[in-house]
């Protein structure tokens, strides 16, 4: 037993209270492991009959549930395959909006706004819905017949005649008006106020952006956007339609000769273990010649120090 606490305090450069720990951890899961096999050895045949009805009762009342539900999937955000056309939002009816793919609670979500609110005075308008998926009002921008600027302040809302170009009318007449179209923008240099301009985007979650991307040291790729916890993925999409990372950008590094086992850890993607173990085989073996010696390090899988490289230094 002393030879294996020994092996396991120089592999993982553990201290003898690591070690007295990392043992009963290990005694604590085989124990674990072991109880679903001793419980059921013990267990009643009654019970376990009882067990069995019970999961066929739920499997039953789920399939019922299901069976209830309306067959809309995935159709209810896709639209239809077929060419669209120029539209008007103010004209189409609850049934001509099915048409186009959206589900019938939202064509009649649609039309209640337009009773509540009035007609619809410029595109980006219908974009407002609640619920309308981004990438599906996006489908619909270029077709709605409508000015793609916001009336001014100063002017009163315009009934469909007045919004709709005409030859009478050119539509300079909107060409000073606010565009609605955002401005993709460099996302390692976004503060909160930019971010929650992005819809589905509020205070927590940009700051919770900020802090992770901090954290990093700058996002290497957008795809990195989805390790963000509470990010829905709409959310992600619309982040990686309207931000960007620019190509000459290089994020933070810290230097893995020199970085302390506290300094380690803070980064997202290492742990309180791969840290020390950085560190003690640093210690054991002398400084890292190149970056790449940092794979030589057990609990740094290939994947990990795929998600490390870009802030790696020597």
């Amino acid at each position: 037993m002393k030879k294996v606490r020994l092996w396991i305090r120089r592999y993982f450069g553990f201290s003898q209270r690591e070690v007295n720990g990392f043992l009963g951890l290990i005694i604590i899961m085989v124990l674990l492991m072991a109880a679903p096999f001793l419980f059921k050895a013990f267990q009643q045949p009654d019970s376990f009959q009882q067990n069995e009805a019970d999961r066929q009762l739920l499997d039953s009342l789920v399939a019922q549930l299901e069976a209830k539900q309306p067959a809309t999937g995935q159709r209810q955000y896709v639209l239809q395959k077929r060419e669209l056309r120029p539209f008007n939002p103010n004209e189409l009816t609850v049934e001509q909006w099915q048409e186009l793919g959206l589900p019938k609670y939202m064509a009649q979500r649609i039309i209640n706004y337009r009773n509540k609110v009035s007609d619809f005075t410029y595109k980006a308008e219908l974009g407002k819905i609640y619920g309308l998926p981004d990438s599906v009002f996006q489908q619909l921008y270029p077709f709605i017949t409508l000015p793609e600027t916001r009336p001014g302040r100063s002017e009163p809302r315009q009934s469909l005649a007045a919004a709709t170009p005409s030859p009478d009318r050119p539509e300079s007449r909107y060409a000073k008006r606010e565009k609605f179209v955002l401005a993709p923008f460099n996302i390692n240099t976004a503060d909160t106020t930019q971010l929650k301009q992005i819809r589905g985007i509020g205070s927590k979650l940009s700051a919770r952006i900020v802090k992770y991307r901090d954290g990093l040291g700058g996002f290497h790729t957008l795809a990195q956007l989805q390790e963000v916890y509470g990010l829905q993925p709409e959310v992600v999409d619309s982040l990686q339609k309207y931000t960007f990372v620019p190509d000459v950008y290089a994020p933070k590094q810290f230097s893995v000769n020199s970085a302390t086992a506290d300094e380690l850890k803070a980064h997202p993607y290492i742990t309180s273990n791969v840290a020390r173990a950085i560190v003690a085989y640093r210690e054991q073996h002398g400084a890292y010649k190149k970056v790449e010696d940092v794979r030589q390090v057990k609990l740094v899988t290939a994947e990990v120090f795929e998600k490390l490289k870009p802030y790696l230094a020597l």
